[in-house]
Formats: structure tokens, sequence, C-alpha cells
């Protein structure tokens, strides 16, 4: 009895062990089906880049040109040129939500990104991200302090810092006042700032102007400038007989601060981008000039090298810049007489956005409209 309770034990054993076996290969080959079908309908992570989505990352909304201007403007060409999908983001000033759009962009697929950089030196972690999954970066407006970048296109920001000067000192000069000049300028994150201020200084050292405190200010913050200027008005007072703005929202919250403190005449004031209300108070003799700088043309061709990246096509550019292909667009100077040959010229702002009631009587002594 005992041996064929042996044999039969033993038979079992064999039964259950194949049995056992045959239901760990039918899980393995179940697993590695389903492996190879994950990699093959959605890589990780993300999905692969597309060859019909751009991803456009503007660094803030306090500049009223990049919703006003920019983002319109870049869409409706992105639109003319096929049918194409734009991921748009702002980042509000905020460097680590910039890299947290970009890095959701690279995860939705966007074939191109065009990266206005809260922080130059931040957003070189954001292209060398994009460099990985093969996916070229345009720099758009700001030059990124790093990375493979496969376009770079602004406009010439030293001369604008030139074109601000050269206006601001003749105004200096022919108000008449002895004082000195107080100078407001651009966010130390911002590597066109640097490019304004060097501008800036190559005309203001040469003037004889005396520089009586000069800021950075953060993020553009014409908050952060109004304080600024406010603190200096108490220091210097009646001293001040300028104020070199790096762009018109530092230049609307220098003239608020001016106001405040019930500065009378007010000094000279200049500014950048041809927001409307900064026309407005060039009109009324608030601010002195500003730069404009035609975005359509910027916006336009930063779509049309970003489709052509797309496509997988060649882009040329007329010039280098730290080895990345480039384009740069001429700024004007804009004082009150030159608002009709400029900004109205070009249909940047009409005779009706800027003469509102408020301004009627301002732009009929210009001349305007």
């Amino acid at each position: 009895m005992s041996r064929p309770m042996r044999g039969m034990h033993a038979h079992g054993s064999r039964q259950g062990r194949t049995r056992r076996s045959a239901a760990v290969a039918a899980s393995a080959l179940l697993l590695l089906a389903a492996l190879l079908a994950a990699c093959t309908t959605s890589p990780a992570p993300g999905r692969a880049p597309s060859d019909d989505t751009v991803a456009l990352l503007l660094p803030d909304a306090k500049t009223a040109r990049y919703e006003t201007f920019d983002r319109p403007l870049f869409e409706a060409r992105i639109a003319e040129l096929g049918d194409y999908r734009v991921l748009y983001a702002n980042a509000d000033q905020d460097a680590a939500k910039q890299q947290q759009q970009a890095e959701s962009a690279l995860t939705a697929g966007a074939g191109v990104l065009v990266l206005d950089p809260v922080d130059a030196n931040a957003a070189v972690s954001i292209v060398t991200s994009a460099n990985a999954k093969g996916v070229p970066v345009i720099s758009y407006d700001r030059l990124v302090a790093g990375g493979d970048l496969a376009y770079y296109i602004s406009f010439d920001n030293e001369k604008v810092g030139v074109l601000q000067a050269e206006a601001f000192v003749e105004g200096v000069r022919a108000s008449g006042e002895d004082g000195g000049i107080l100078m407001v300028n651009g966010s130390p994150t911002d590597s066109n700032a640097a490019l304004f201020k060097r501008g800036a200084h190559s005309i203001i050292d040469e003037s004889g102007l005396r520089v009586l405190a000069e800021y950075d200010t953060p993020g553009w913050s014409p908050e952060k400038a109004q304080e600024w200027v406010s603190g200096q008005i108490a220091q210097h007072g009646d001293a001040i007989t300028g104020v070199y703005a790096a762009n018109d929202a530092t230049a609307g919250g220098a003239i608020a601060a001016l106001r405040v403190a019930d500065v009378d005449p007010l000094p000279i004031v200049t500014g950048q981008d041809a927001e409307l209300s900064a026309i407005q108070r060039i009109l009324t003799g608030d601010q002195h000039m500003t730069v404009y700088k035609a975005i359509a043309p910027q916006a336009e061709l930063a779509a049309e090298v970003a489709v052509k990246l797309l496509n997988g096509e060649e882009v040329t550019a007329p010039m280098e810049i730290d080895g990345t292909p480039a384009t740069l667009l001429d700024p004007v100077a804009v004082t009150v007489d030159d608002i009709m040959g400029t900004v109205v010229a070009d249909g940047f702002w009409s005779v009706g956005d800027i003469c509102t009631p408020a301004y009627a009587d301002a732009c009929e002594a210009a001349g305007i409209g």
C-alpha cells in the first residue's frame, strides 16, 4: 500500500507543478504583451512630439503688449499657415510656473516651443528638457542664457536704450532744470533689461547728467517702481529733473509716485512698448517719450519659423547671436510729434483708441485725428 501511495503522491506533484508552470508562463506572456502594447500606444512620459502643435509661453500679463498683441498676432498667423494647434500659457512673472507650463506643453506633445523667458538663466532647463525630447525652441523677444536654441527673434535691445537716452537727455536739457536724474531699470532676471541699461548708460554717462540713484525693478513691477521713486522723492525732492524708466509700466509707476507727491512740473520721463496709456500720457505731457516696437512682424515671423520647424524645414536668418540664427528688428522712438507717423500709421493704435473723450483736447492740440 505504501508504494502505490508514494507513486500517486509523486504523480500528483508533477501534475501540480506542470499546471503552476503553465499558469506562470501564461501570466508572463500576458504581461509582456501589455508592456509592448503600452510602448506602442503611449510613449512615456507624455505624448511624442507632434507635427501640428506649437506652444507659446509668454512671461507676464503686467506688460500689456503680450496679451494685447503678441498672443493674438501669433495665433492668427499660425491659423493662416494651416491646420495647426497653439498651446498658450502665461507665467505671470513666475519662473517656476513657466517651467511647469513648459513641461505640461512637452507632455501634451508640443512639437516646437516659442519661449519668452521670465528668467533667462532659469529657462535654460526648459531648453534642455525640450532638446532631450527633440523639440526645437525659439527664443522669443528675450534671449535664453543657454541651451541649444533653434532661433532667436527680438528687437535691437541695446538700441532701445540708446533711443530712450537720446530723447531723455535732449528733453532734460530743453527743460532748463539743473539737478539730477533717477534711473528705473528693468527686471534683473530679464536679459533684455541689461541691454536697455547698457544702451542708456552709453548716452547718459557721456551727457554730464548726474545720476542720483538707480534701481533694477523686480518683475518689471509698476508697484515696485512707484514705491522706489516715492522713496527717492522723499530723499531728493526738487533735485529730480528726470526719470529714465525702462518701459511704460515702470514709467506709469514713477509718474504715479510723482503725482502723489504733488511734483510740479513733472520731470522728463521715458518709457518703452508704446502702450495705449503711455501714448495718452505723452499727449498730456506726463510722459516724454516711449519706444515703439512693431510687434506684428515679430510675432508673425516667430509663427512662420515655428511652422517650418514643425515640418522639419530648414530655417535661415540674417545673423547669428551666440551661435543661434537670429533676427533683430528696429525699434523707433516716439514723442508727441511722432504718434501719427508711427503707431497710428501702422495701425498699432487708431485715433479712436487714443482720442477718447478724456484726451480729445490733447489730441486736438497735438494735431491727431
